[in-house]
């Protein structure tokens, strides 16, 4: 029996509320990262750091006070590899990041925020910290929701990882 005819043999064994449950978290995570970019766009235009496009932007805030290389970012898991390539050039041409080649590993090049790469980090830094302060008022999410949210989701990584390495 091949893999088609067992998959629809499978799916009849799964409970349809955690199917549907399953399903509508996989779209949430899609549909939040857009919209994360689009809150960051929204964000750099109301400022007039729009330079640079959203996911540049949260590079540059997620590398912060940091040298790190490309390598780095990767394992940190916020990028894809041609992504972070990508984006680091443009930002090493457009001065938001200065480069060096690693002294020890001559193949490796550690990037750092230039000024104008903390002036963006700076847009994102209070952007965030605005939405801090109105999180548990408005939107009703506080410490508690955010840690079992965190929690789901770091064990839906591990899930997804080991479904990878192990080839489940």
């Amino acid at each position: 029996m091949g893999l088609a005819q067992k998959q629809p043999e499978l799916a009849n064994k799964v409970d349809e509320s955690l199917t549907k449950e399953y399903l509508n978290t996989l779209t949430l995570v899609e549909r939040l990262h857009r919209q994360l970019l689009d809150v960051v766009k929204n964000e750099l235009d109301r400022t007039g750091s729009s330079q640079v496009n959203p996911v540049q932007a949260l590079l540059l805030f997620n590398i912060g006070d940091d040298r790190l290389t490309a390598g780095e970012l990767r394992s940190r898991g916020h990028y894809l590899g041609s992504n972070v390539s990508y984006n680091l050039k443009k930002l090493v041409q457009a001065d938001y990041l200065s480069h060096q080649r690693s002294p020890t590993d001559k193949r490796a090049v550690h990037v750092c925020l230039t000024e104008k790469g903390q002036e963006v980090r700076q847009v994102i830094q209070v952007l965030f910290d605005r939405q801090l302060r109105s999180l548990e008022p408005v939107a009703n999410v506080g410490v508690s929701e955010l840690e079992k949210l965190n929690g789901a989701l770091l064990r839906l990584e591990r899930y997804w990882t080991d479904h990878i390495r192990f080839q489940l």
